[in-house]
Formats: C-alpha cells, sequence, structure tokens
C-alpha cells in the first residue's frame, strides 16, 4: 500500500480506538476537537440526540500570540458559552490527536473555564 493510505488508515484506527471508549459513557455530551494547520475548532456534540449543543472556532478568538495560546483561550471561551448553556460536564475527545501541544492546550483553557472532564 501507499504510505498516504497507510496514514490515513492508521488515523481512522486512532480516532474509532478514542471514540469507542468515549461512547461507553453515553449520558455526558461529547467535547471533540478538530485542529488544523491554521486554526482549531470545538464543538459540544449530545450523541443521543445527534444535535451539536456549543461550538466555537478559533477565528472568534481575539487572543495574540502563538497557536498554543489561541488554543487556551479558544477552551476557555467554549467553556463560557457552555456554561450559559448549563453544560458542566462533558467527555473530551480528542479525535485522532495526541494529548499534547495544542489539543492539550485547549483541554487545560476549558477547564479553567469551567468545564469537568
Amino acid at each position: 500500500m501507499k504510505e498516504t493510505k497507510l496514514k490515513a488508515i492508521r488515523k481512522q484506527r486512532r480516532t474509532k480506538r478514542v471514540r469507542n471508549k468515549i461512547l461507553a459513557k453515553k449520558k455526558l455530551p461529547r467535547l471533540t476537537v478538530f485542529r488544523s494547520n491554521k486554526y482549531i475548532y470545538a464543538q459540544i456534540v449530545d450523541d443521543q440526540k445527534g444535535r451539536t449543543l456549543v461550538a466555537a472556532n478559533e477565528k472568534e478568538t481575539t487572543n495574540d500570540g502563538n497557536k498554543t495560546l489561541k488554543a487556551n483561550a479558544l477552551g476557555k471561551a467554549l467553556a463560557g458559552k457552555a456554561k450559559k448553556k448549563k453544560i458542566n460536564k462533558v467527555v473530551f475527545d480528542r479525535g485522532s490527536y495526541k494529548y499534547h501541544g495544542r489539543v492539550k492546550a485547549f483541554a487545560e483553557g476549558a477547564r479553567e473555564g469551567g468545564l469537568k472532564f
């Protein structure tokens, strides 16, 4: 197989492995994160109803600095939006990304903002 196809298959396996552990806790909404090269996006999803409850992206924040600081600010902003909708507990879905760098900074910002996971 070509290397690009192998990378895609590995990414799907990682995502599925993480998601299966998360979906076992169906009672709580899922905080999912998507990281592109330029921005980071996040949303809180209710899997039982199949609806997005809260969404935020890095373009909405006005924080200057490197990508890690922007991810932290995004976590705080998303937590603020979630608190307005009375969402306090979530399950963190990191997808196929390692809990490192921008993903970790985002999670820490969400915790500082008041979300529990």
